[in-house]
Parts: structure tokens; C-alpha cells; sequence
């Protein structure tokens, strides 16, 4: 643990994706129990800030304005961060160049992030990471933050996700399963079949479709979930279904969305966001992974079963597959839904 020294202005550079938000929570409060008098600043690319919505761990979230928007954006924002001038401490967790050259351009006095390339630099205080990590660091989403900010000398209490929802999230989440019809003691099943980060983490719609059909007959009301690009997707596993479901793709906002899964009794989902905001609120999950691994996500398993082909080629990490998406293909819809229907029972005799 490094030594840790005053700041009374912090600002965190959040990451890119929601599933790593998520697994940075246990890095974000143990920043806050570190730094308890600090202002904190989460800046967070555009339409992650629901995320962190109701959390204590934050004075303020910014939209990162810039992401993607090349050099001239960029140097906007850094202007804009430097005439506030408060910040002096910044903590990148992406490790891309551009995180850290905004927080020079913006004057924040000690930049802390871990060495990489020529972005080290950049970096007052570069953090070394372990070897073991590899190039591609592969570990634990959890822990590359919570060693990050060990690094400032905080300690940590566990390594257990964590999200909040704020009475506007609730309301609208409810407002959504009233008006498919679905009742608040009903139990609920829901239903992810999308991934942002690409094609190649889809599991076939049929195959959801078999497995909705399973949950339905096991007594569940199901629902899919998704972005308002997944509605045609979503749709897709609706029309290879032969029991109803609620198609919600695109009526919910990501703050509705954190509403709705945590009253879920469990989810079907690829890897993808909606798996670790389900996990933060202590719902099981199924997760069906082909061409990623599970090395930078095993941590916060209690809940989860993983679902995963012995083929040779992943994890590739390729966002399209180049040849026949054997790796989810290969994954037969049948023991999925054996499980899940197994966990829905669980949930139910237990109240839920």
C-alpha cells in the first residue's frame, strides 16, 4: 500500500464500459474511506452516470464530452477543467494515453494511473503492475482498481460489487413492469441477450428463446432487456418464443434498468453489463461467455454460473467471429434452462 497524502479536489477518470463501472465499486469506496473530506469527481464516458446514481461515493459525475471526439474535443475539455483549477489529485483507471493527457491539459498536479508505454509519461506517479498480469492484464476488474488505489494508500474493505437506486429509478422500473402486466410479488425472469462490445458475445436468439419458453412454463414472468440498438434483437428472441414475454428493449433508461434487475429472481444473460449490475445486487445469474475469458471477471462468483464451449480458439477477444461462432453455438440451450429453472425454484422458495 503506497503512502497516502492529503487532497481536498479528486477527480477519477472512470472506465469505458458498464461492466467495468461496476467492477470498480470496490475501488470507488475504498477511495472515499481513503480520501472522507475530499471533493470527489467521477468523470464517466456519456450515459454511464446512472450507474453511480445514489451512491455515496461522489460529490459530482461528469460526462466525459470528449470520448471519441478526437484531438480539438478534447483539448475543449481539458480547458474547461482547468478554468475550475481545483483538482489536485487525478486517478486514471483506463489505461489509454488520452486519459491521462487530459488530466495534464486540464493542470490536475499529480496524475496517478499504472505504467504503460509512452503514456507512462504522462503519469506523475506510475504504478508498476505485476508481472503476472501480463500485456494484457489479465485480472480481476476488481483488483486492477483496488491495487490502483492502494496505490494512494487506501485500504480496502472486500471486494464485493456494490450499486444503489434512487426513488426516480424505482419509479420508473415500476412503471415499465405495470404496464406489461406484471404484478411486484410476481416472480421475474429476465432476459439479456445483447453485448455492446460486439457479435461475437451473442449467444443465438433461439437459444434464449428455448430458454425463456422454460422459465415461462416454470412459472415466471420473463422479460427482455436491452439498449434501444437491441430492440431488434430482442425482438427476434420474442418471435422464436412460444410462451409471452415483455419486450422492454430500449423503455428503460440504465437507472430503470438497475431498478428492474434488482427485484429480478435471476438473469440469463452473454457476457456483458447487465451480468455485474445483476451481481451487485445479489441476483443469480447465467452467463453465457465464448470469446473472452473468465480470468478478468472471477471474482463476486457467488451467484454466478458460467456457462462455457471447450473450443480451442478462445478467448480471442475479437469483437466479430472470423470463422463459424462455434464458441457459442456449441452451447446447447437445453442445460441451460435445466439450471435456470433450478435457481428460479431457489429464489421463489425463498420468498423471492
Amino acid at each position: 500500500m503506497g503512502q497516502r497524502s492529503e487532497a481536498a479536489e479528486i477527480l477519477v477518470r472512470g472506465p469505458n464500459w458498464t461492466g467495468d463501472v461496476v467492477m470498480a465499486t470496490p475501488g470507488f469506496r475504498a477511495l472515499r474511506e481513503g480520501f472522507p473530506r475530499a471533493r470527489i469527481t467521477l468523470q464517466l464516458r456519456p450515459g454511464l452516470e446512472a450507474l453511480v446514481a445514489g451512491s455515496p461515493w461522489f460529490d459530482e459525475v461528469l460526462p466525459l464530452r470528449s470520448y471519441h471526439q478526437g484531438v480539438s474535443a478534447l483539448l475543449r475539455e481539458a480547458r474547461e477543467l482547468r478554468r475550475a483549477g481545483r483538482f489536485d489529485l487525478g486517478l486514471c483507471l483506463p489505461d489509454s494515453f488520452s486519459s491521462a493527457l487530459l488530466m495534464r491539459l486540464a493542470g490536475v498536479r499529480r496524475v496517478v494511473g499504472y505504467r504503460r508505454g509512452p503514456r507512462s509519461l504522462l503519469l506523475h506517479q506510475a504504478l508498476t503492475p505485476p508481472p503476472e498480469w501480463g500485456a494484457r492484464r489479465m485480472v480481476a476488474r476488481e483488483r486492477f482498481v483496488l491495487d490502483l488505489v492502494a496505490g494512494l494508500g487506501c485500504g480496502e474493505r472486500g471486494t464485493g460489487l456494490e450499486l444503489f437506486t434512487t426513488a426516480e429509478e424505482e419509479k420508473q422500473a415500476e412503471q415499465q413492469l405495470q404496464s406489461a402486466g406484471i404484478g411486484e410479488g410476481e416472480p421475474l425472469a429476465a432476459l439479456a441477450p445483447g453485448a455492446s462490445f460486439g457479435p461475437s458475445k451473442l449467444w443465438p436468439a433461439r437459444s434464449f428463446a428455448r430458454v425463456g419458453d422454460a422459465l415461462a412454463r416454470a412459472g415466471a414472468r420473463v422479460v427482455l432487456l436491452g439498449s434501444p440498438a437491441e430492440a431488434a434483437l430482442t425482438r427476434s428472441v420474442l418471435e422464436s418464443m412460444e410462451e409471452g414475454a415483455a419486450n422492454l428493449a430500449g423503455a428503460l433508461d440504465l437507472g430503470g434498468l438497475k431498478a428492474l434487475l434488482r427485484r429480478a429472481a435471476l438473469l440469463v444473460c452473454n457476457d456483458a453489463g447487465a451480468r455485474h449490475v445483476a451481481v451487485a445486487f445479489g441476483v443469480p445469474c447465467i452467463v453465457l461467455m465464448g470469446p473472452t475469458s473468465l480470468e478478468k471477471t472471477n471474482l463476486n462468483l457467488e451467484a454466478v454460473q458460467v456457462f462455457e464451449s471447450d473450443v480451442e480458439c478462445r478467448p480471442c477477444y475479437q469483437r466479430s467471429c472470423p470463422i463459424d461462432h462455434r464458441c457459442m453455438t456449441r452451447l446447447e440451450p437445453g442445460p441451460v434452462a435445466r439450471v435456470a429453472c433450478e435457481l428460479l425454484g431457489q429464489r421463489v422458495e425463498r420468498g423471492r
